[in-house]
């Protein structure tokens, strides 16, 4: 696993950060986000992570019976193994810390969850929050219109495959290969502006 370690700071408090290249997804060091959410030292953070992990295991919480750990330098400078969780783990926990601080961060939640119900009711809401969040990216209208345009084609091309008997997995793979390395299709992936 290829990684890169950053530190990121929240309300002037360090949360130690790894991207893992191969699963492209951020890991969280668990005991810094306590420390922010509890308003304690590291020593405190650990503490209370430790208590709130013994008590979530006995919950049966699975995400914490199978906590991912991995090597991130400890405040004396040493590398130590540490209890790590990815986003989704990280607003699972975030939902067990009953302290104000993590507050903001379950109405922001609660927000996100009610906005995802509603576009499962109405799948267009998520194409408008495709635009949206393209153009908070700093995407031209142009790439957007033709990325939009690119999905519903290749929903079509995939719905094709399918009634001619094709499998999805390495045959769909193979296929989208040759296409994207045509560029026939697809508008290029880093045409952004």
């Amino acid at each position: 696993m290829m990684q890169k370690q950053a530190i990121q700071l929240f309300e002037q408090k360090k949360v130690r950060t790894v991207w893992d290249t191969d699963k492209e997804k951020w890991w969280f060091s668990i005991v810094d986000v306590v420390s922010v959410l509890t308003g304690s030292d590291y020593q405190t953070a650990r503490k209370y992570w430790k208590v709130l992990k013994g008590r979530l295991i006995k919950e049966g919480f699975e995400v914490v019976t199978n906590c991912y750990q991995l090597k991130l330098q400890a405040p004396d400078g040493k590398m130590r193994l540490t209890d790590v969780a990815d986003t989704e783990q990280l607003f699972r926990l975030i939902q067990s810390i009953p302290s104000p601080k993590a507050e903001p961060f379950k109405q922001w939640m609660a927000q996100v969850a009610a906005k995802r119900i509603d576009q499962m009711q109405d799948p267009e809401l998520s194409i408008e929050q495709a635009v949206a969040d393209y153009c908070r990216l700093g995407c031209s209208e142009a790439w957007i219109n033709q990325r939009i345009k690119s999905i519903e084609v290749r929903k079509h091309l995939t719905d094709e495959w399918k009634r001619a008997g094709l499998e999805e997995g390495v045959q769909f793979s193979s296929l989208t290969d040759i296409i994207f390395a045509s560029g026939a299709v697809f508008p290029p992936r880093n045409t952004r502006n």
